[in-house]
């Protein structure tokens, strides 16, 4: 069974950082485009960044550049999204996503989906 599992999330004071990880089970990620959405209350979700199977990146939210950032690992069959400077307005379910063919921000293009994390950004 293919399953993704998002880890990682909490709640945490504007200007700090947390570490987002999306593990892999049942697939090797090694082969797969892996994507971060986030969604916040009320609001669409929204692709924020994707990682090619060749470590390239692509980031689709302007409003994280600079402050997030994608890798992978693969010999721990793990995606992580590193995000700094932390604002209220980042606060969402994260959640991640693959894909065998390229990267998008196009939802049904991935066809695999974590059940995401919640990220809190209060004071």
């Amino acid at each position: 069974q293919l399953k993704l599992v998002e880890s990682g999330g909490g709640l945490v004071q504007p200007g700090g950082s947390l570490r987002l990880s999306c593990a892999a089970s049942g697939f090797t990620l090694d082969y797969y485009a892996i994507g971060w959405f986030r969604q916040a209350p009320g609001k669409e979700r929204e692709g924020v960044s994707c990682i090619r199977t060749s470590g390239s990146r692509i980031n689709y939210a302007e409003a994280v550049k600079g402050r997030f950032t994608i890798s992978r690992d693969n010999a721990k069959n793990t995606v992580y999204l590193q995000m700094n400077s932390l604002k209220p307005e980042d606060t969402a379910v994260y959640y991640c996503a693959a894909t065998g063919g390229e990267c998008s921000a196009y939802e049904p293009h991935m066809g695999y989906w974590g059940q995401g994390t919640q990220v809190t950004v209060s004071s």
